[in-house]
């Protein structure tokens, strides 16, 4: 379905780039008797109609079951990591250099944020958009603790990386048992 709609587009752009250059043979001619303006606004049309085509093929492909159930267990996974690589990090914190925690957390964070951050819309596909508000809050609270955390390392803050470790762990593990509570309400 995607492959129409770019297809679509791709043809709709080609034809009215040509509706645009078509010169007519009169020897005297206006700024207009150069435009096509029929043929243009058919081909704005397709084109406009595969941008439809596409949009709607990528929610299917996007909102099909399957693909929840697969974003919903990346977020689990995903989260569990960040939560047990924070622990790690808070519990190593006295024995790690303040200026290298920052490297510790280029190595340890990225791929788990990413897959979170990729996979988040599920939440709300699946659950409704109070869940998703709770959720990302507590992760984004996180994230922006665990940020701090990264430059308060870079300036030689111990202090603050100290506490913001803590608190970033915190708001991971609050943002993984509402997943958690999600999933299995039942557990609530």
């Amino acid at each position: 379905m995607k492959k129409i709609g770019f297809l679509m587009i791709t043809i709709g752009f080609l034809a009215g780039a040509l509706a645009t250059m078509i010169v007519t043979d009169k020897v005297e001619w206006k700024a207009n008797d150069l435009v096509r303006w029929g043929y243009f606004a058919i081909s704005m049309a397709v084109g406009i109609a595969g941008v439809f085509v596409v949009r709607a093929g990528h929610k299917k492909v996007h909102t099909s079951e399957t693909a929840l159930n697969k974003n919903i267990a990346s977020i689990e996974t995903a989260l569990a990591n960040i939560v047990k690589n924070i622990t790690e990090l808070n519990l190593q914190k006295d024995s790690i250099n303040t200026y290298d925690i920052r490297f510790k957390i280029d190595e340890l964070f990225p791929n788990d944020l990413t897959n979170f951050v990729d996979a988040r819309k599920s939440i709300s596909h699946i659950f409704g958009l109070v869940a998703y508000g709770e959720v990302m809050n507590s992760f984004a609270a996180g994230e922006r603790y665990l940020n701090r955390v990264w430059s308060a390392s870079a300036d030689g803050y111990i202090d603050e990386v100290n506490t913001y470790i803590e608190k970033s762990k915190e708001q991971f593990m609050d943002s993984l048992k509402k997943i958690k509570n999600l999933k299995n309400p039942a557990n609530t």
